[in-house]
């Protein structure tokens, strides 16, 4: 008997001996073959291929069917990110009469966080969602909501994100993406296995990072930036790979961080966004009916995520008091360091974003 949620229990969900669907084959053969990362993307493109041809057959043979698509998400199903993008799929479900039907796999049940972004762009997935600032490397301004002390509360996150918004769809357009909406995460803190109160206690520390500016931030603080995605947070907090890292209240109630960690300083340093973006090609091939129906929905969804992300925040913190944390605010000595480092760390972001950049913060600024 295959346990209920367990990727055995995927592959068996994703194995449709029904249809043409059986070729897509995403869990099923990534389970047997042992495939990972770059491997996992190149076989689902094949399965992919493979299932557009025999879809082809069924639909000429008179088969009509609605069209299925897969919605990678890197956060836990219990994440509100998760939730909100499982109502914004059954929405469109709705809306489209069943034309068009969303499937979300959160938790990198099926991708990874930082393997999601290229499997939308390449086709492999039509649409998901990703901490975009996660990819600054690539695209420098992809880190304008990761800007320390630039936008620290949900009123400056909807300004910022009003003043990038249309270069973040021309960024996302030159990359085979639509950008369809965008969430905050609540404010960014600090979670620590020790009392902090200055960046002299942090040295040597080794620090989870997510993105370019965090990373940034350990080094600028003394300490040593690890590279670990959301769903295996826990795991290297647990085996010592980590023992700090920023990042909202939320991540913290959902990692259960207090059997691991014993202190949050809330800084409210950013509120970054998971963006949800289609592949382009895939967009292209919906009806205009379907393309309302992304659009409409789209713009809800965005609005009801910010609204719930602004109303849990609070409670987030509450929870890791509840379960034994210290959660208090980055004050003194500490939090002049933190805006210390945050002053070099703008300096150093304006300068490489060039007129892009400055053009984004003189317009959030202007508002």
């Amino acid at each position: 008997m295959r346990p209920h949620g367990s990727r055995a229990n995927l592959a068996h969900e994703n194995w449709d001996h029904t249809g043409p669907g059986f070729l897509t084959c995403p869990a099923f053969w990534v389970q047997v073959l042992g495939f990972k990362g770059e491997e996992t993307i190149m076989l689902k493109q094949i399965c992919g291929l493979l299932a557009s041809g025999v879809a082809v057959v069924a639909m000429t043979a008179g088969g009509v069917a609605g069209e299925k698509w897969d919605m990678p998400m890197a956060y836990s199903d219990s994440n509100y990110h998760t939730q909100n993008g499982k109502l914004f799929a059954a929405a469109v479900t709705s809306c489209t009469g069943g034309e068009l039907e969303i499937v979300v796999h959160g938790g990198g049940s099926l991708f990874k966080g930082n393997e999601i972004k290229r499997a939308v762009q390449t086709g492999v997935a039509q649409l998901g969602e990703r901490l975009l600032s996660a990819h600054q490397n690539e695209e420098v301004i992809f880190g304008y909501d990761s800007v320390p002390f630039l936008a620290t509360s949900f009123d400056a996150s909807k300004k910022l994100w009003a003043a990038a918004r249309a270069t973040m769809e021309e960024k996302l357009d030159a990359q085979n993406l639509v950008l369809l909406y965008a969430v905050p995460w609540p404010g960014q803190g600090l979670y620590f296995k020790k009392e902090v109160n200055s960046i002299a206690d942090t040295q040597g520390v080794k620090f989870r990072s997510y993105n370019s500016a965090t990373a940034r931030l350990a080094e600028l603080s003394g300490m040593l930036p690890v590279q670990v995605e959301a769903a295996e947070l826990s795991q290297a907090l647990a085996t010592g790979v980590a023992e700090s890292f920023v990042s909202s209240g939320s991540t913290g109630v959902d990692r259960k961080v207090w059997e691991h960690l014993s202190h949050f300083y809330a800084v409210n340093a950013w509120l970054p966004r998971n963006y949800i973006f289609v592949n382009k090609d895939s967009w292209a091939s919906l009806s205009d009916k379907s393309r309302d129906c992304l659009k409409t929905e789209a713009a809800i969804a965005e609005k009801t995520g910010t609204d719930t992300a602004e109303s849990l925040a609070a409670g987030y913190l509450v929870t890791l008091a509840d379960n034994g944390m210290k959660v208090q605010d980055a004050e003194g000595q500490f939090l002049a360091d933190l805006k210390s480092i945050g002053a070099t760390m703008t300096t150093e972001w304006l300068a490489k974003s060039g007129d892009t950049g400055m053009a984004i913060v003189e317009a959030y600024k202007a508002q």
